[in-house]
């Protein structure tokens, strides 16, 4: 053994003796491992095409045994990717995210990215249980111990009105009860004048139910113009929601430069987001006070990670709009250890979803919170049995681009 590697491994051994861990050499904390198989399932059940939010389900499967599992992505655009990371080490993360990004000639667009984020969801559950350590542990370590909650209906209340729907949630110790607007069924025409008045009664009127202290919010879900998503907003002021969320359309962000002047509500943007170039302007500018990008669809938590450094450097809180119950887990992770400012966590129905193909225990809520788990990885297992086989791509296929990179081995476009 050479003098240098014996006193790396010496150090590494004393430190590990120190913590009371095991001794491991170097080459053995981090094995070294390609990615043979990756596999993609559909959700059963999970009829939801509304959101166009693909509730998929992948595996990464490398060729010392250890599997990865992330969610989200198409069918189409998960094979393409793939094919794209056969045989690639899956402990380079970030080289692979930026293969994935920059190796075809155009951008990603939102779909892309939305495999993207299944896809590296998976390769950091491959890099926890390799290390067994969870993902928080590997992204910096926890920064808080638990994340607040807010709640979009509240299923376990037997409540007949919303206001008391609203009461039983805020009882029950999530943070706030988020409200929608009137109207927008589809049955019926929807008229922006009655729906604004009938919308500004409601919020009224819940905001009395559970004793403001913004123990409420609003989205607006893009249903109003301009003109009536600010009345809107300037009706509300005096009541201090906790946020209210798309005032109006996400097609042309800079709009918000012009509602930012208009009202003092604290305003959420970006669940129809995807990477960082799509909500930059809005971070910088401060042009919003909370963010809604979520997993997997900004391309997963490498990307959610820098888009929280974004945030903290500009002030701007992160309340991540719901998904899959897997990204949801995830999610924790990632907000469990990124920098203490504010954040929540929407949970569809006031609680988190435990499909059948997942462990009951993926998440650890009680109390209207979600806590860190210290399982290694993501810290959910999952049974491909009880879900729907789509595709696998092998080690045999081979993806046909080139790849362009820089002398120092960079990935750049193509």
């Amino acid at each position: 053994m050479q003098r240098r590697t014996f006193i790396r491994s010496s150090l590494l051994g004393s430190t590990a003796a120190l913590a009371g861990l095991p001794l491991l050499s170097p080459e053995a904390a981090v094995p070294k491992l390609k990615i043979t198989k990756i596999r993609y399932y559909a959700a059963p059940g999970y009829t939801k095409p509304l959101f166009n939010q693909a509730r998929g389900i992948v595996e990464i499967e490398t060729d010392g045994g250890i599997v990865g599992i992330g969610e989200g992505g198409s069918k189409d655009m998960i094979e393409q990717c793939a094919q794209m990371m056969i045989g690639e080490n899956p402990f380079r993360i970030e080289h692979i995210w930026q293969n994935l990004y920059r190796g075809m000639f155009y951008p990603p667009g939102r779909e892309k990215l939305h495999a993207q984020g299944a896809l590296d969801m998976a390769l950091w559950d491959i890099k926890g249980k390799a290390l067994g350590v969870p993902v928080y542990e590997l992204l910096g370590g926890a920064t808080r111990d638990y994340v607040e909650c807010y709640a979009t209906g509240f299923r376990a209340s037997k409540a007949k009105t919303e206001e008391e729907r609203a009461r039983d949630c805020i009882e029950a110790g999530l943070r706030a009860y988020r409200i929608g607007p009137t109207g927008g069924n589809g049955t019926e025409p929807f008229d922006f004048y009655d729906n604004a008045r009938k919308t500004i009664d409601l919020c009224k009127r819940i905001d009395a139910a559970v004793g403001g202290g913004g123990k409420w919010a609003i989205d607006l879900h893009t249903r109003f113009d301009t003109t009536e998503g600010v009345k809107i907003c300037k009706a509300l002021e005096n009541l201090e929601p906790y946020f209210v969320e798309d005032i109006i359309r996400s097609e042309n962000p800079e709009v918000y430069k012009t509602v930012r002047q208009m009202t003092t509500v604290p305003i959420a943007v970006g669940e129809q987001f995807g990477d960082r170039w799509d909500s930059n302007n809005l971070i910088e500018q401060r042009l919003i006070d909370y963010t809604r990008f979520t997993l997997p669809n900004t391309g997963g938590l490498s990307e959610f990670k820098k888009l929280a450094s974004m945030c903290e450097t500009h002030y701007v809180g992160m309340i991540p709009h719901f998904t899959g119950p897997l990204a949801v887990a995830a999610l924790v992770h990632v907000l469990g250890s990124s920098s203490p400012t504010r954040c929540l966590m929407e949970l569809a129905g006031g609680e988190p979803e435990r499909p059948e193909y997942f462990n009951e225990d993926l998440v650890n809520f009680k109390n209207g919170k979600l806590y860190l788990k210290p399982d290694p990885g993501l810290g959910v297992t999952f049974n491909p049995k009880k879900a729907t086989f789509v595709l696998e791509v092998t080690a045999n296929t081979k993806y046909p681009h080139p790849i362009l990179k820089s002398p120092d081995g960079a990935i750049h476009n193509w």
